[in-house]
């Protein structure tokens, strides 16, 4: 982790308003708070939602605040009201003492809209005055290329702020052809742009259970490509040898597969505990200790049906060797769940899976069943998509990776 720092998010507006722009501001203020940084939100509009996210309300910031809009219709008509500098000198009093605070100041949008050019001045001097905070100009959206905004802008100071270059700070867009746009505009290499995706928070969207969010990051499963579903107890009968084997196969292939059991120990029999031990062996044997991963080691407490349902909808895949089934309900809860079933062919999971799934014998050999596996995951658009954006649109993995090292030294 990297040592805390004072982080300053900007924008017009803040959650709880609604927009694209205060929701990816709301994102990344949390995972901030997450990591340990000390986070605060400057904006015109919102409110405190997190006890650990400071609000700072700036009436000026706000692109609805009568002196703003004000100003903005003699701008858009092309004329810079006689008292902008005197607004830009607010907004500079008002926003000084939490910039001077933060070590590093994201500013979302206020550098490629014309919606608040005196916030845009404002902090064009406040980045020129002081060289210890370091500024990220995050940008959604650009005016200068976006045709609705033309008759907005026009040629000269303080429109020209919004294709400026601007010394020291760093560049942040969202996507690859906003990166192309912006280089353009300023007359830099694309290289010179970050590219930072927005992202989906995966707990809140798919409703995780803390349980699992614990084991997710335990086991970094977001990370598996692909993550198949194993939900039995451990006992003979369900075959688990097999599906370990198989794995062991389709690493061959997808070198970052897993495989997750969920249930514990049959209740009946107390020789499953030596079962398990047996497959503990062959784990080891099969050099699967990072790729096989039985719950009933992490955990001797009963797991929870939500738990289970939250695997169902993480997961890529339905895996399920078993011998002997009477019935087979985990073939319907993958139906449920839009999961591709990989199981036996034993008469109750072939009635329940009818033509909808694929079939290989109890006694198949391992690698032929991975082969079925990877044939059909391969030719899956929804399973690469999922797994496209699993391993990099999700919140975490974003932070992790592109937006935490921004505020490095």
């Amino acid at each position: 982790m990297s040592q805390p720092k004072n982080v300053l998010l900007l924008h017009y507006a803040a959650p709880p308003v609604v927009g694209g722009v205060e929701s990816v501001l709301g994102h990344q203020a949390r995972l901030f708070a997450d990591h340990g940084h000390s986070v605060m939100i400057a904006a015109g509009r919102g409110a405190q939602s997190d006890a650990r996210i400071t609000f700072q309300p700036l009436a000026l910031v706000d692109s609805r605040h009568p002196a703003v809009l004000q100003a903005k219709r003699e701008m858009d008509a092309g004329r810079v009201p006689d008292n902008f500098e005197q607004l830009v000198k607010n907004i500079i009093a008002d926003l000084l003492p939490f910039y001077t605070w933060a070590d590093a100041v994201i500013a979302h949008n206020v550098c490629s809209l014309a919606k608040n050019l005196a916030l845009t001045a404002a902090l064009w001097q406040l980045h020129a005055r002081i060289s210890s905070t370091r500024l990220i100009l995050w940008h959604h959206d650009l005016a200068w290329t976006t045709p609705r905004y033309r008759l907005e802008l026009h040629d000269g100071y303080p429109w020209d702020l919004l294709r400026r270059d601007w010394p020291e700070a760093r560049q942040v867009v969202v996507s690859a052809p906003r990166q192309r746009e912006l280089a353009q505009l300023l007359g830099i290499e694309p290289q010179c742009i970050t590219v930072v995706p927005n992202g989906l928070d995966l707990r809140q969207f798919l409703k995780l259970e803390e349980q699992t969010v614990s084991w997710i990051e335990q086991l970094h499963l977001l990370d598996a490509q692909p993550l198949l579903l194993l939900p039995v107890r451990i006992t003979p009968r369900k075959n688990l040898e097999l599906a370990l084997r198989i794995t062991a196969e389709l690493l061959r292939d997808f070198p970052h597969a897993r495989l997750v059991i969920t249930g514990p120990l049959g209740p009946h029999n107390p020789a499953n505990i030596h079962y398990l031990e047996k497959l503990n062996a062959l784990r080891q044997e099969l050099g699967l200790h990072n790729s096989v991963h039985f719950l009933a080691d992490l955990s001797e407490e009963y797991i929870p049906d939500a738990v289970i349902a939250d695997f169902y909808r993480l997961a890529d895949a339905l895996l399920m060797p078993s011998r002997e089934e009477g019935f087979g309900i985990p073939i319907l809860e993958a139906g449920l769940a839009g999961l591709p079933v990989f199981c036996a062919d034993i008469p109750p999971l072939r009635d329940l899976g009818g033509g909808e799934a694929t079939y290989f014998s109890p006694d198949a050999e391992p690698g032929e069943a991975a082969r079925q596996i990877a044939r059909r995951l391969e030719s899956d658009p929804s399973y690469r998509l999922r797994v496209r954006v699993r391993t990099s649109y999700t919140w975490q993995q974003i932070y992790r990776q592109d937006v935490e090292p921004l505020i490095e030294d």
